[in-house]
């Protein structure tokens, strides 16, 4: 019994001292006029750090309702893998002065601003980007100073083939109607008569944005990628098809992929298949742990 008690004794004081080398910082960094507030967390080791960019929306540091990204810090800091995530400036409502005219370029801008500013960090052993879903994009176009790349449920396509097969699995008119509004979108730069039940999609308002996202193809991009690079989709995640991986892997063989048994778009293990979307609006769903050791791996290579 004694020695029993000893162990849990041992175990728990381990655990603790384990939980309390992770520090944590809340750091501001500025992209001119825009704030970018993010969290740091790192250990008393020099590590290497990994800094999230996120899918589209407006994503705080912590995945939103979700919370995937908070459960990927949690992970990651207990492998001594230092985490930077920051509200996506669509997040913060101190930059909705600024937020009229934003375009892809802006993204980017965000991330390699977030780069700069931990590149001389002596803290950290190396600097790893990995971009989730639209960020997958993003991360890949803002590689200066990083030093490994990790695409998370990134496209293979061209935004405007994605988005058309999205609206088609829901209804094939306004799917024919995408494809028009795309069409003409790409020959004239804007789209003069939107039906109303696509208008959230296609304002005239985020017409430049769409324009000049879907100028850019992942495909193309990805070939300028010269770093080590770890390209992962689920086989639960109904928004980005494995064919999006395996045709980023086809643009840059050297690279690894990785498919993630039962996880969805938000990065959870999903047994059931009524779970998928319901854990688009809970926390109580976990990450997948074959995500975490899949990258935990990478990082550490």
């Amino acid at each position: 019994m004694i020695r029993i008690i000893s162990y849990l004794i041992i175990t728990i004081f381990s655990i603790t001292i384990s939980l309390a080398q992770v520090k944590t910082e809340e750091i501001l960094i500025n992209n001119q006029a825009i704030q970018l507030p993010g969290t740091l967390t790192f250990s008393d080791k020099k590590s290497p750090l990994i800094i999230w960019v996120h899918g589209s929306g407006g994503v705080d540091r912590n995945g939103n309702t979700p919370q995937y990204i908070r459960q990927f810090r949690e992970a990651v800091n207990k492998e001594n893998i230092s985490f930077f995530s920051y509200d996506k400036r669509t997040a913060n409502p101190k930059n909705a002065p600024f937020l009229n005219d934003v375009l892809i370029a802006d993204f980017i801008f965000d991330a390699q601003e977030v780069v700069n500013h931990f590149k001389d960090d002596e803290r950290f052993s190396e600097i790893i980007l990995a971009g989730h879903s639209q960020g997958s994009l993003f991360a890949m176009m803002a590689l200066d100073n990083v030093d490994k790349y990790i695409s998370i449920a990134g496209a293979g396509e061209t935004i405007d083939k994605t988005i058309i097969r999205q609206v088609t699995s829901q209804n094939s008119d306004f799917g024919k109607l995408t494809e028009k509004y795309f069409k003409e979108l790409k020959e004239t730069g804007e789209i003069k008569e939107v039906d109303p039940n696509l208008m959230s999609l296609f304002a005239p308002q985020n017409q430049p944005f769409l324009a000049s996202w879907v100028a850019l193809n992942p495909i193309d991009e990805i070939k300028k990628v010269t770093i080590p690079t770890l390209l992962i989709n689920g086989d639960k995640d109904f928004q980005v098809q494995i064919e999006d991986a395996e045709n980023l892997k086809n643009a840059k063989p050297d690279s690894e992929l990785v498919i993630i048994k039962n996880m969805n778009h938000v990065l959870k293990n999903i047994e059931k298949e009524e779970d998928n979307m319901k854990s688009y609006m809970s926390a109580d769903f976990p990450i997948s742990k074959q995500l975490i050791q899949t990258i935990v791996e990478f990082v550490k290579k």
